[in-house]
């Protein structure tokens, strides 16, 4: 991953809580100048996407040279976005679009500020669709004409590392992805 010339190449890596960048960035930090992109139009309500910002915040706080870099808070351009999948199943359709959106912001934000690559901590959790990652991320590279860092960071005892650094650093871990529709309705 390292240049000829020893530089570590730039990283804006999109980030949608604390606990899943918690074991990512841990990984990545020393191979690349990371910065953390934390970008999630979905979270619902503001006042857990403000939660889940401090947490955040509160991981890259133990972590070096890592910068930060949050997004706008834009809910109505993500139910602008999944309009008409509102109601499918989590994992499916409306799930795509999601992930589709974030990385193409990260992807533009990466390619506008100059950035070598640009990459997701999405795939850490057992429950989000790696290959629909690769996919999306391989098309915007294209677009944007920067790198897309594919990996599924699950693998390799990543998401069970992720669950001990979040216990490590007290992170609160949260019991729903983020949209309004993955929210659990059976209390």
């Amino acid at each position: 991953m390292l240049r000829k010339n020893k530089i570590k190449p730039s990283l804006l890596l999109h980030s949608c809580c604390g606990p899943c960048s918690s074991y990512v960035v841990e990984y990545l930090c020393n191979s690349f100048d990371l910065t953390v992109f934390y970008y999630n139009p979905n979270i619902y309500p503001e006042s857990e996407y403000m939660h889940r910002l401090s947490e955040q915040k509160k991981l890259l706080s133990h972590f070096e040279n890592v910068k930060f870099l949050e997004g706008k808070y834009e809910p109505c351009e993500y139910f602008s976005y999944v309009h008409g999948y509102e109601s499918g199943e989590e994992g499916g359709r409306r799930c795509y679009l999601c992930y589709e959106q974030r990385l193409d912001k990260t992807a533009k934000t990466a390619m506008e500020n100059g950035f070598d690559y640009f990459g997701t901590v999405i795939s850490v959790s057992p429950y989000k669709n790696a290959d629909w990652l690769a996919e999306i991320g391989r098309r915007l590279s294209e677009k944007y004409n920067i790198k897309y860092l594919i990996a599924d960071f699950k693998k390799r005892g990543g998401y069970q590392r992720s669950i001990e650094l979040s216990k490590e650093f007290a992170l609160y871990r949260q019991d729903y992805c983020g949209c309004k529709f993955s929210m659990r309705t059976d209390g």
